[in-house]
């Protein structure tokens, strides 16, 4: 049987995305009704945590409980990666005690390599390329509360990070339009565009990005691990800020998300994010449905 792992998006077709989103929203709904749902009853979860974080941590762990099964939190305080073993090595244990790895890392190649070593499922919660977990929330709340994101136009506006390159990615497999709006020097991967081919525009107008979008997305202008470049980033992305003049250039039933921690009065203005066009509370919400999601797939209908 091959392993499959989810390290990006474009680890799954368009068909088994679409199928995970389904069954994401037919778990929220379950979960709603109080409905018992125990399908990974004595399977483990180990995640793997080399950076911090609030919703990633809470929505693997609360997940895996809720479908029935156990989620084990490591830092690199609680494993030999943090002594220097081997990552290959690592893998190899861990993997053969546990039924899927969850791992929130800073370099794309450290998953790389553990899932190149692993006997069971990797799943890549964050690196510092990619974020496919959380596209899954956007997009399964993009789809409760305006139907398919295919032939729709999406806003990014902001850093051409790994949120960002994950949208192209999810451009290229559930064809919508994106435009990204970012200062020169901090643009995504080129070769990433150039796989995204007519997808996606690399704009330096946030305004052009904006005008007619169905949804606006943005993140911080500096990441975990960037906090000494706070004030010169915050100079740089200064014309980047989503208000309500920029939201205003979209279409009138467009939506803002942010997959937060957000800072009110740097990349989006208060009125925006606690507006009428914010969905950021369903978007977080939905990192735990669609994860459930991922995990139920991985560990039944994939492991058949």
């Amino acid at each position: 049987m091959t392993v499959r792992h989810f390290l990006t998006l474009l680890d799954f077709t368009a068909d088994e995305l679409n199928t995970i989103l389904a069954r994401a929203h037919a778990l929220k709904g379950m979960h709603r009704r109080g409905e018992a749902h125990l399908p990974l009853q004595h399977k483990t979860l180990a995640m793997i945590f080399e950076k911090a974080s609030t919703r990633t941590r809470v929505s693997f762990e609360a997940g895996m409980t809720q479908l029935g099964g156990h989620a084990l939190f490591l830092s690199p305080r609680d494993s030999q990666l943090g002594r220097g073993e081997p990552i290959a090595d690592t893998a190899r244990v861990i993997s053969s005690m546990v039924d899927a790895v969850m791992i929130r890392a800073h370099r794309h190649d450290m998953v790389e390599t553990f899932a190149a070593h692993s006997r069971v499922p990797v799943i890549n919660a964050l690196t510092d390329q990619h974020h496919p977990c959380q596209l899954l929330a956007d997009l399964q709340t993009y789809e409760e509360h305006r139907g398919p994101i295919a032939g729709r136009r999406v806003a990014w506006i902001g850093d051409g990070n790994n949120v960002c390159q994950s949208y192209i990615h999810a451009a290229m497999r559930l064809e919508f339009e994106l435009r990204i709006a970012c200062p020169e020097n901090d643009a995504p991967d080129a070769a990433l565009l150039r796989a995204a081919g007519s997808r996606v525009a690399v704009l330096r107008d946030p305004r052009q990005a904006a005008q007619d979008a169905d949804l606006i997305v943005t993140d911080v202008w500096a990441s975990m691990g960037q906090e000494t470049e706070q004030a010169e980033r915050s100079a740089r992305f200064a014309a980047y800020q989503v208000d309500a003049d920029l939201m205003a250039l979209a279409r009138p039933d467009a939506l803002f998300m942010h997959c937060l921690p957000a800072h009110r009065g740097e990349e989006v203005a208060a009125e925006v994010i606690d507006g009428k066009q914010s969905v950021v509370w369903d978007e977080a919400e939905n990192r735990l449905h669609a994860q459930k999601a991922l995990l139920e797939c991985l560990l039944t209908t994939m492991a058949r």
